[in-house]
């Protein structure tokens, strides 16, 4: 289920110059707030966790995982450079989940090591805090992936829907419909930190058992959907 080669090219692809100088722009940001806030506000438990979860959780993660989920396979398909890929003897589902992996663990180092820095400068783990809000970036990650590489696989815009959805949605409508909370991977990975933070201090509307069914089933689903669209996609040599 996952190939090397795939591996190789699609991390060259993420992390050439010019995206990953992209993803660097959030983290180095979230970390220069974090040293701003420290400096200003001193130690404290609920500043901390304000910052963590108002910037890296709810816009941070987000971007990244559509910079890295969706740049995993879209621009292969709109360039057309996708089909020298499908025309290997390789099983469709194998690239998905190698294209996923290497989402995955690009999503995970651009913003789980750097929620646990800026964690670690606000208020030293203080309640747990820093450990709390990374277990939720790397859960988060996983999901967020998964969607933006389906996303990629569906459309060809891909980077606008996931923007939308980021930043729209969970933001936005997370914010004032309760309703909407339930449909939010920022929740439900919230759901996940809530059990490891003090006390009051990382809080979600989704519990915990839902929270972690949603994840995987969301992770699941759209990995299997996207091997399957990618099925359906025809080589210009079988048109």
């Amino acid at each position: 289920m996952y190939d090397p080669t795939v591996a190789r090219l699609t991390y060259r692809a993420l992390l050439g110059r010019r995206r990953a100088a992209v993803l660097l722009i959030l983290p180095v940001l979230l970390i220069f707030i974090a040293v701003a806030v420290r400096a200003f506000s001193g130690v404290d438990d609920q500043t901390a966790s304000d910052v963590l979860g108002g910037f890296a959780l709810a816009t941070m993660i987000p971007l990244i995982g559509v910079i890295a989920g969706t740049g995993a396979i879209g621009p292969e398909i709109d360039d057309g450079s996708i089909v020298y890929l499908l025309a290997k003897p390789l099983p469709r589902p194998t690239i998905i989940f190698t294209k996923l992996i290497v989402a995955i663990a690009v999503t995970m180092v651009f913003s789980a090591v750097p929620t646990f820095i800026a964690g670690f400068i606000l208020n030293g783990n203080g309640q747990q805090i820093a450990v709390s809000y990374t277990i939720a970036a790397l859960v988060a990650s996983i999901a967020y992936s998964a969607l933006f590489l389906l996303l990629g696989t569906v459309s060809r815009h891909a980077v606008v829907i996931g923007l939308v959805y980021a930043l729209v949605w969970e933001t936005l409508f997370g914010s004032l419909v309760a309703g909407a909370r339930t449909l939010s991977v920022q929740q439900w990975s919230l759901a996940v930190a809530e059990r490891t933070a003090g006390d009051g201090l990382i809080a979600s509307d989704v519990g915990l058992p839902l929270a972690v069914v949603l994840l995987v089933g969301v992770t699941v689903v759209a990995t299997w959907y996207a091997g399957q669209k990618l099925r359906t996609l025809t080589l210009a040599g079988e048109e």
